[in-house]
């Protein structure tokens, strides 16, 4: 993905602002065709699943010409440290750069990941790798799933409106690709047929550079009695995916709830949002927000753009969206927006934006 050119913003600043954003896959990139094959299966039925995710490609940390399933843990553990650290690093880059800044000058980072699990934290390794200063405050959010974008933004938001000097970042990465577990339940091939590998960093702040959508406000909905519908389980120390064939139709009816709420709160009607910046979760997901939430196929086509071009990257997806919108649209001084992500919990978080 290219970097994101952003506009100013006339007038006061009362809330942080996203000045960049910087996204990047790692290098292979895959047909469908290319992973059912990678992952070992042989039947039609299956096949027809990968055909019809409406997914032309994903990016995956894999190496093509020497990948066989059924990797050990330790196999995992290191393809996940590796592929993090390099994408997330790339996304860092693409989003300074068109900020004019340096790393130095950033003084919080945040990592969003679920996809593994590293102590010291991904934010520490960023910081020996890409010579951030050793004093930055940092955070790492895990086990957020595809919805962890939504509390890294709300986190680096709460930062940088405390401290209206300062100027934070927040990269949201993760490999799938060392998350996969390979058997004949249906959620692991669904699974299978639609995760992919991605990073994605957001700038925010303050002052003089302070260009791009207003953050207003967030919104969440957790509903506990879903916990088990979504997510990972651990199976022989390897991560599994969980993956109700219930969650399209249990997202829809959240979202619209909590939509409502945020809409509510700041006096806003639904129609007065211009962009809306859903999570490119799945086709049937997909397809039932939109049912849901009463949109019209051009306000759900930048989601389905990055599915179909990208697969679902767990929590990049949504800023994935976000940055395509904010390239192909345009969006205009007082546009409203959206951004809507699903996680585990069962849970709907939510920010309102305005440019």
């Amino acid at each position: 993905m290219g970097l994101t050119p952003l506009t100013s913003w006339p007038g006061e600043k009362v809330n942080p602002r996203i000045i960049a954003i910087g996204t990047a896959n790692p290098p292979e990139k895959f047909t469908q065709e290319e992973i059912y094959n990678l992952c070992g299966y042989q039947s039609q039925k299956v096949k027809s699943i990968f055909e019809n995710s409406d997914i032309q490609t994903r990016h995956l940390y894999v190496n093509r010409r020497n990948f066989q399933p059924f990797e050990t843990v330790d196999e995992l553990n290191q393809r996940y440290k590796e592929g993090s650290l390099e994408i997330a690093c790339s996304a860092i880059c693409n989003s300074v750069k068109p900020a004019s800044l340096k790393v130095k000058e950033i003084d919080f980072l945040g990592v969003v990941s679920c996809t593994g699990y590293l102590c010291p934290g991904l934010s520490s390794l960023l910081i020996k790798r890409m010579s951030f200063r050793n004093d930055l405050q940092q955070a790492n959010i895990l086990g957020m799933g595809c919805g962890g974008a939504m509390p890294g933004l709300q986190r680096t938001f709460d930062y940088v409106k405390s401290h209206p000097d300062k100027k934070g970042l927040f990269v949201a990465v993760e490999i799938c690709s060392a998350a996969y577990f390979i058997d004949t339940s249906l959620e692991t091939i669904v699974g299978n047929a639609i995760c992919a590998d991605g990073a994605a960093a957001v700038v925010l702040s303050n002052g003089n550079l302070s260009t791009g959508p207003e953050i207003l406000d967030f919104e969440s909905l957790i509903i506990p009695e879903h916990q088990d519908k979504v997510g990972f389980s651990q199976v022989q120390g390897r991560l599994r995916i969980i993956l109700d064939k219930d969650v399209p139709e249990l997202a829809g009816p959240a979202a619209v709830k909590v939509v409502q709420r945020l809409l509510a709160r700041n006096g806003l009607a639904k129609t007065q949002i211009k962009h809306w910046i859903l999570h490119s979760g799945g086709r049937k997901v997909i397809d039932r927000l939109q049912e849901d939430l009463g949109l019209q196929p051009e306000q759900v086509k930048h989601t389905k753009s990055i599915l179909k071009n990208f697969g679902n990257m767990s929590s990049p997806t949504v800023i994935f969206v976000l940055n395509e919108i904010m390239q192909k649209e345009d969006p205009r001084p007082g546009d409203y927006g959206i951004m809507l992500a699903l996680g585990p919990g069962l849970s709907v978080e939510t920010a309102l934006l305005r440019w």
